[in-house]
């Protein structure tokens, strides 16, 4: 071990420290970090702006969830919220049509916006039924996590998959003569959807929702479908994703520039900081050796076939990411993936996919593997229910490990 390494070693260790530990903001852990080794001289200034951050993901980010603000005050994803439960009369199907929609929401929103959108109609038809509001509120959660590789802009992972491997949004759907990532994910979110029918099998009481005049406005709903388009077909015209993202945000905010303070102010610029840092940190993690040195200690760990390495890739993902954020993990294991494929002469997109889904994924099993679960499970709070962890758990296991069965089972069928 250099002393390069150990230094990058020690800042990573720490980095991850602080950023689990949640004592200080995450961005200050990410941001501190890659100031000391920008201190340090580890890694330059140069080298930070122009090689380690990765601008298309940051502006794809921004710009997207500003789309989504306004999206949601639109107030569209209200009238088709509405238009789905006038016609479903059974709880357990209402449940799972609420689910559905926040999986499609969350496969374009940023899935904590979608999580906060979705609990008002929960808490309203979960009163009107009389029912327990816990089995609404968490399956709406782990719904909205569950479709984080389904599209280019699902989750920053996604994007920073897209951005690294030069994807572009109609790669994750049918890619190389094979289906992609997005079709593989999609049918393991309907098998586990249908795992919801299952556990709510008992819940057989009528409902009667009457349909509401909601008042709409389109235009975000046009910019959304504009901006993904662009960023599929942008690339063919030399037009950079991350301008693209700019553009449609600086859209968004101009069509939100009645509430533009709070559009500012309420941006998570605190992930979108420590996403900032965390690419300088990893990058440096790259530059130095130890990321190489990492793939050599699990290739000398006895895996020695790739059905087996994509095995471990897959569920050690999911076991991680259940407490571990998934961006920096991302960052971390896509070279790490590559390498790997490497050693064993293979294309490391089925390393790539398969890591992806299951860091995607694994957020759902704990109530705070994901952002989205720390809402739901907080709102619950607020309504006077205790969240379980027992409770929670039988829900979250079978519907994020049926998902990630499934798409394993085809990624070793097609992609191996």
């Amino acid at each position: 071990m250099t002393l390069e390494k150990i230094i990058t070693l020690a800042v990573f260790a720490a980095c991850y420290g602080l950023a689990l530990s949640r004592k200080v903001k995450i961005a200050y852990a990410s941001l501190g970090s890659a100031g000391v080794l920008l201190l340090l001289g580890v890694v330059t200034p140069g080298e930070a702006l122009f090689k380690a951050v990765k601008w298309d993901v940051l502006g794809i980010y921004w710009g997207f969830m500003m789309v989504s603000y306004v999206f949601m005050q639109s107030r569209m994803p209200d009238l088709i919220a509405n238009r789905i439960l006038t016609r479903v009369n059974v709880e357990k199907y209402v449940i799972f049509a609420l689910c559905a929609f926040t999986a499609f929401l969350s496969a374009f929103m940023e899935n904590v916006g979608v999580v906060l959108m979705m609990a008002p109609v929960a808490i309203a038809v979960s009163r009107r039924m009389g029912s327990d509001l816990f089995p609404y509120m968490i399956a709406i959660a782990i719904s909205s996590n569950v479709v984080t590789t389904l599209t280019m802009v699902a989750d920053p992972p996604s994007i920073i998959l897209a951005m690294e491997t030069g994807m572009k949004p109609l790669d994750f759907y049918f890619f190389k003569g094979r289906i992609g990532l997005g079709t593989i994910t999609l049918i393991g979110v309907l098998v586990a959807l249908g795992t919801l029918l299952v556990q709510f099998r008992q819940m057989k009481s009528p409902v009667a929702v009457q349909a509401e005049a909601i008042p709409t406005t389109k235009g975000a709903t046009v910019l959304f479908v504009l901006g993904v388009a662009a960023l599929a077909v942008g690339p063919e015209f030399g037009l950079r994703p991350g301008i693209v993202g700019l553009t449609v945000g600086l859209i968004a905010l101009y069509m939100g520039r009645a509430d533009l303070r709070e559009m500012i102010v309420e941006f998570d610029w605190n992930s979108f900081f420590f996403i900032m840092g965390v690419f300088i940190v990893i990058y440096t993690l790259n530059a130095s050796g130890l990321l190489k040195d990492f793939s050599d200690l699990v290739i000398r760990s006895g895996i020695n076939s790739p059905a087996a390495m994509l095995a471990f890739l897959i569920w050690i993902s999911v076991a991680l990411s259940s407490f571990m954020d998934n961006v920096p993990y991302t960052i971390l294991m896509i070279p790490v993936c590559q390498n790997l494929a490497a050693s064993f002469g293979i294309e490391a997109w089925p390393f790539l996919y398969g890591m992806l889904i299951g860091t995607g994924i694994g957020g759902n099993i704990t109530p705070v593997g994901a952002t989205a679960n720390v809402f739901a499970c907080g709102i619950l709070e607020k309504q006077g229910r205790k969240v379980q962890l027992g409770r929670y758990l039988k829900l979250s296991i079978p519907f994020s490990l049926a998902a990630v069965a499934v798409a394993h089972i085809l990624l070793q069928l097609i992609w191996l």
